[in-house]
């Protein structure tokens, strides 16, 4: 853990907290050359449009962080309303309701549940959001064509 050292110890600590217990189906392993980023995988909810996908993220934590929220962005694709063809990712705590109180582990769970429910009203990717709204059976089938093609192991 010696690439640690320099870091504040609030992300020394939950830094440590996500590797000794990690979130079930969440992976959040430090850069070995930059502690402030994460290599970041998340297992697809069961019962989820998602489930049996495996899905790499990256975060990062600014140098404001806990007073700025953490840059976080998949970098597997995925066919979701809330998530970018950019992997750039719509979620309230990610934007203007972020609290220092939250913290790394908070917005991972938090990642995990939109994957549980996405939700088509607050879209950032428009063309999953029309979908999910017109068709969300043909729409959970594109999800699951995408975990084929690019969230498989």
């Amino acid at each position: 853990m010696s690439s640690l050292s320099g870091l504040p110890r609030r992300i020394i600590k939950e830094t440590e907290k996500l590797l000794q217990d990690p979130v079930p189906g969440i992976s959040a392993v430090p850069h070995e050359d930059n502690a402030r980023y994460f290599n970041v995988i998340i297992q697809g909810p069961d019962s989820s449009p998602y489930e049996g996908g495996t899905f790499k993220l990256e975060l990062f934590l600014p140098d404001d962080y806990p007073m700025a929220p953490p840059k976080v962005r998949f970098l597997t694709k995925i066919f979701h309303p809330n998530i970018d063809r950019l992997g750039r990712i719509c979620l309230d705590i990610l934007k203007d309701k972020w609290s220092p109180a939250l913290q790394i582990r908070t917005v991972l769970l938090s990642i995990q549940a939109l994957l549980s429910a996405p939700n088509p009203d607050d879209p950032l990717n428009n063309e999953a959001a029309d979908l999910w709204k017109k068709d969300e059976r043909r729409a959970i089938e594109t999800a699951r064509e995408y975990i084929r093609l690019y969230a498989s192991e």
